[in-house]
């Protein structure tokens, strides 16, 4: 009984951290068209770049007041005010020729071939899929070629 009680332990004590570490992981997305990234956490700091992609998943790696670091998923990073982000589940596509399909499994119909880069709306997901929207495609994908919001 006690080995039983220290290898569960054990297990714990691998697992929860990397639970822990993918709940702290915070996506939100670009709420507008064309949203400025800063250099710094303020409207007096230059604009590093400007993103032209509405809805665009980034990673909030930092907060200074009502500004968001992000990093977005070609590693660009800076600021941006919390007024420019949404909470919208979205994701990049981030295998070419990744597959929709109509249902959750590999052997339903294919509905389209993705390019690589591909920006999608999460309708929902599940364990392994997610039901995802891009243009006039809905369809399902395997949740391990995304990068964005899939919780």
């Amino acid at each position: 009984m006690k080995k039983n009680s220290i290898l569960i332990l054990f297990l714990l004590f691998l697992l929860i951290p990397k639970l822990y570490a993918d709940e702290n992981i915070k996506f939100l997305s670009l709420k507008h068209k064309e949203v400025n990234l800063r250099q710094g956490p303020s409207y007096e700091y230059p604009i590093k770049l400007i993103y032209k992609k509405k809805y665009l998943p980034v990673i909030i790696i930092d907060r200074s007041e009502t500004w968001r670091k992000i990093r977005d998923f070609k590693n660009n990073s800076g600021w941006i005010h919390i007024s420019q982000l949404t909470n919208k589940k979205t994701a990049i596509n981030m295998k070419n020729n990744a597959i929709i399909y109509k249902n959750s499994t590999i052997y339903s119909k294919p509905i389209a071939k993705l390019e690589l880069g591909r920006l999608l709306i999460i309708k929902k997901c599940k364990e392994k899929w997610c039901r995802v929207q891009t243009q006039n495609f809905k369809g399902w994908i395997l949740k391990k070629y995304l990068w964005g919001k899939t919780r």
